[in-house]
C-alpha cells in the first residue's frame, strides 16, 4: 500500500504514535477489527488486552496521571463502550489526559434497531469535553488533532467512535506533529501581586496548603513557610513533595492526614492555597482569607471560598511573594504552636505504626510497607480504608502515588500499578489494595501474568467494606452487605500464575514484604487485618 492507502485505522495508529502513545488498553470486540487488525500488523504501538473495558480505562488513566502524556483505551461499541465509564469517570474528575476510542455501528445502521447500538455521543456526554463521530474517512487526521489537543491542553477526556465500515475504509491525509507550543513568560510583579502580599500581611496565623501542581516549587514554598510563619498542609497528591523533618511541615489534611491538623488549619486567617484545589469540607477554616494559584485557575470552579486567585505557575509566584515578605514580622507564638502539633502527631504516628496483634493493625502494616518499598518507588492506591491508613501512616519519601482523586473508584489499585510497569518498567511498584476494591478486577490478575509485570500487591484482608461500616456507623444505620466473601487470594493468585504470600504474625512482615519485593514477577501479599474504626471517619 502506498501511504495514501492507508486505512483510516492504519492512519490513526501512525497519528497517534507521532503524539507519543506507545500503549493502548482494551478488550477485543467485533466493532474495532479493523484497529484490532491494523495493531496486529505493526510494532511500533502496544496493544495491552486485559479482561475488563473499566481496567483499560483505568489503565490510560494511570498513564496520563503518571506522565501526564495521552493516555489511550479502546472498547467495542455498546456494553463495551459502557465499561469504560468509570474510568472515563476516574480520568474527567482528576483532569487526566485520556482518549476513548469505540467502535459503532456501521455507518448505515446509525440510529436503528441494531444489535448494541447507542448513541455513544451521549453515552460519554458528562465525561467528555469532545466527542465526535467520525463520520468521513478523510476526516481521520482533523478529528484526532482536535481530540489530542483538547485533551492535553485542557487535561480533558476525549472521545472518538468510529462506525465499523468506516474503520477499515481506505483514507487520505498524512500524520503531523501537534504544533510545539511556547509559553510566554508571567508578567507577575511586586506590583501586580502587591493584593496577595497585603493579604499576607494581615496573617497572624498563615497556612500554606499544597498539592501535585507545586511540584516544581517545593523548596521554595518551605522557604515562604519559614518567613511567614506559616505550617504546610499537602493535599494526597502533593504527600512527598516536603521533607517530612522539615519544621513547619505537618503532612496531609484530611481523612488519612494529621488528625491533628483539622484544629490548626480552622484557626488559620489567611491561606495560600499552591497547585491544588483539595478543600474537604469539615477540615478547613470557615472565615479565613484565601489565596489560590493555580495555572489552571478559569478551568474548574471547586467549593473553595477563594477570595484572590492568581493565575499562573507557582514557581512564577512564590519566589515574588517571598520577596515581598522579607521585612515581615512572623507570629513566634503562631510557630510554636505549629512545631507543638507536628512533634504530638510525630510521637502518636510512631507508635501507631508499632501496634501489635495479629490480625494486624492497618497502621502497622502500613509502617512494613514503608520500611520496605523503595525510596523511588511508585506506590498505586485502591480507594478505601487503605487510602485513608496510607495516607495517615506512610512516610513518603521520593515516592510516587496513584490514586482516584476525586472520582474514588474502587478497583483502580491493581490496573494503576499495571500500567506504571509498563510505561516505568525500572521502577519498583507496589499495589496497596482492600479486598473489596481488588476483587472488583480479579481477572485481570491474569493480566500481569500475560504480560510479565513484576508488580507486588498488597491486600489489606479484613473480610469487610470497612470504610462503608465505619460510615453507617457514624450515621447510626443498620449494616448488611458489608461483610465480603473472600477466596483465598494466595491459592488464586498462586492459580494465576502469581506468587502467593501472607504472614503468620506481624513480626513477620517486614521479611514477607522484602521477600515479595524481592522475588521477579507478580506477587501477592495477604494479610489478614484486624477491622478497625478509622478514627477520623464522617
Amino acid at each position: 500500500m502506498g501511504k495514501t492507502e492507508r486505512t483510516v485505522s492504519e492512519l490513526m495508529l501512525d497519528q497517534l504514535y507521532m503524539f507519543g502513545v506507545r500503549r493502548i488498553y482494551g478488550v477485543v470486540g467485533d466493532a474495532t477489527f479493523g484497529l484490532i487488525d491494523a495493531l496486529a500488523k505493526q510494532d511500533k504501538i502496544k496493544y495491552i488486552a486485559v479482561k475488563h473495558e473499566s481496567t483499560a480505562a483505568f489503565m490510560a488513566s494511570a498513564e496520563a496521571k503518571l506522565t501526564g502524556g495521552l493516555g489511550v483505551c479502546t472498547a467495542t461499541m455498546g456494553p463495551g463502550a459502557a465499561n469504560l465509564i468509570n474510568g472515563l469517570g476516574d480520568a474527567h474528575a482528576d483532569r487526566a489526559p485520556v482518549l476513548a476510542i469505540t467502535g459503532q455501528a456501521e455507518s448505515g445502521k446509525i440510529g436503528t434497531e441494531y444489535p448494541q447500538y447507542i448513541d455513544q455521543q451521549e453515552l460519554v456526554k458528562p465525561f467528555a469535553a469532545y466527542s465526535a463521530n467520525l463520520a468521513s474517512p478523510d476526516a481521520t487526521i482533523e478529528v484526532l488533532q482536535k481530540a489530542a489537543r483538547t485533551s492535553l491542553g485542557q487535561r480533558v477526556v476525549t472521545h472518538i467512535s468510529i462506525p465499523k465500515d468506516i474503520m477499515m475504509m481506505p483514507a487520505k491525509g498524512e500524520p503531523r506533529r501537534l504544533p510545539d507550543v511556547i509559553e510566554g513568560a508571567s508578567s507577575f510583579t511586586n506590583e501586580s501581586l502587591k493584593h496577595a502580599v497585603d493579604i499576607m500581611k494581615t496573617a497572624k496565623r498563615p497556612m500554606i496548603l499544597a498539592g501535585l501542581g507545586a511540584t516544581s516549587v517545593s523548596a521554595d514554598l518551605e522557604k515562604l513557610a519559614d518567613l511567614w510563619g506559616a505550617g504546610i498542609l499537602t493535599s494526597l497528591g502533593g504527600k512527598g513533595l516536603f521533607d517530612e523533618s522539615s519544621p513547619l511541615v505537618l503532612q496531609g489534611i484530611g481523612e488519612g492526614g494529621n488528625p491533628h491538623a483539622a484544629d490548626v488549619f480552622k484557626q488559620a486567617d489567611v491561606v495560600l492555597l499552591a497547585g491544588t484545589t483539595w478543600w474537604p469540607e469539615g477540615f478547613v477554616p470557615t472565615d479565613a482569607r484565601i489565596i489560590q494559584i493555580d495555572r489552571q485557575f478559569d478551568k474548574f470552579v471547586k467549593e473553595i471560598p477563594t477570595e484572590l486567585g492568581i493565575m499562573g505557575k507557582t514557581e512564577e509566584v512564590i519566589p515574588i511573594l517571598t520577596e515581598s515578605l522579607q521585612q515581615f514580622s512572623r507570629s513566634e507564638d503562631w510557630v510554636e504552636h505549629l512545631q507543638q502539633v507536628k512533634e504530638k502527631w510525630a510521637a502518636q504516628n510512631e507508635q501507631e505504626g508499632n501496634t501489635k496483634g495479629y490480625p494486624v493493625h492497618p497502621s502497622r502494616i502500613i509502617r512494613a510497607i514503608d520500611r520496605t518499598v523503595a525510596p523511588d518507588a511508585i506506590l498505586a492506591l485502591d480507594t478505601g480504608d487503605n487510602t485513608v491508613w496510607t495516607n495517615r501512616n506512610f512516610k513518603q519519601k521520593e515516592q510516587s502515588v496513584l490514586f482516584s482523586g476525586y472520582w474514588r473508584t474502587m478497583g483502580f489499585g491493581l490496573p494503576a500499578a499495571m500500567a506504571a510497569k509498563l510505561i516505568k518498567p525500572e521502577k519498583q511498584v507496589v499495589a496497596i489494595v482492600g479486598d473489596g476494591g481488588l476483587q472488583m478486577v480479579l481477572a485481570d490478575l491474569l493480566t500481569a501474568t500475560r504480560y510479565e509485570l513484576d508488580i507486588t500487591v498488597v491486600v489489606l484482608n479484613n473480610e469487610s467494606l470497612q470504610m462503608e461500616r465505619d460510615k453507617l456507623k457514624v450515621a447510626k444505620k443498620e449494616e448488611v452487605g458489608v461483610d465480603l466473601t473472600n477466596p483465598d487470594f494466595v491459592k488464586l493468585a498462586e492459580a494465576c500464575g502469581w506468587k502467593g504470600l501472607r504472614p503468620a504474625s506481624d513480626t513477620e512482615l517486614e521479611s514477607v514484604m522484602e521477600e515479595a519485593l524481592n522475588t521477579i514477577g507478580p506477587t501477592l501479599v495477604d494479610i489478614s487485618t484486624a477491622q478497625v474504626f478509622f478514627p477520623e471517619t464522617q
